[in-house]
C-alpha cells in the first residue's frame, strides 16, 4: 500500500528521485499521467493496466467519457527509474501540474500523486478545513 507524504526536488533536467518508501512497491516500470485537482498520477504498471482497462470499458458514446479517456490516456507515459531511483517527468506533464523545484509525493493507496509544493499546501489547507464535513458525509454513507 502506498501511503505517506514526501518532499523532493526536481533537478534542472526535470528528474526527480522517487521516495525510497515507494520504490519497491512501484517496481521497475511505472506510468505517470494527468491527475485530478492539478497533480499527476503515478501508477505501478500492474495497477495502470487495471485502471486503463476500466477507462477503456467506459465506452465512447458519451462526450464526457470520451473526454476523460483522452485526458487520462493521452497524457500517460511509461517510465523506468534509473539506478538512483530518479525518473524524468516529461515537460508537458510538468507544465500541466505546474511542477517547479519542490514537489510532494503523496501515497494514495494504489497510486502516488505528484504535486507542486505550493499547490499541495493550498489544497491540503482547504481539505483540512473541510475534513469534519467530509467525515460526516462519509458517516452518513456508512463509510466511517
Amino acid at each position: 500500500m502506498l501511503i505517506g507524504e514526501y518532499t523532493h526536488t526536481i533537478d534542472s533536467k526535470k528528474r526527480v528521485a522517487l521516495p525510497a518508501k515507494f520504490r519497491k512497491e512501484i517496481g521497475k516500470k511505472l506510468v505517470v499521467t494527468h491527475g485530478l485537482d492539478g497533480c499527476l498520477f503515478l501508477y505501478p504498471v500492474s495497477e495502470w493496466k487495471k485502471i486503463s482497462e476500466k477507462i477503456a470499458d467506459m465506452g465512447m458514446a458519451q462526450a464526457d467519457t470520451r473526454g476523460f479517456n483522452r485526458f487520462i490516456l493521452s497524457g500517460a507515459v511509461e517510465l523506468e527509474p534509473d539506478s538512483l531511483g530518479r525518473v524524468l517527468i516529461p515537460e508537458f506533464l510538468c507544465k500541466f501540474a505546474n511542477l517547479r523545484q519542490k514537489v510532494i509525493f503523496t501515497g494514495v493507496h494504489s497510486r502516488v500523486e505528484i504535486w507542486d509544493e505550493r499547490r499541495w499546501k493550498e489544497y491540503k489547507e482547504r481539505i483540512n478545513r473541510q475534513a469534519d464535513v467530509m467525515a460526516e458525509k462519509l458517516g452518513e454513507m456508512g463509510m466511517l
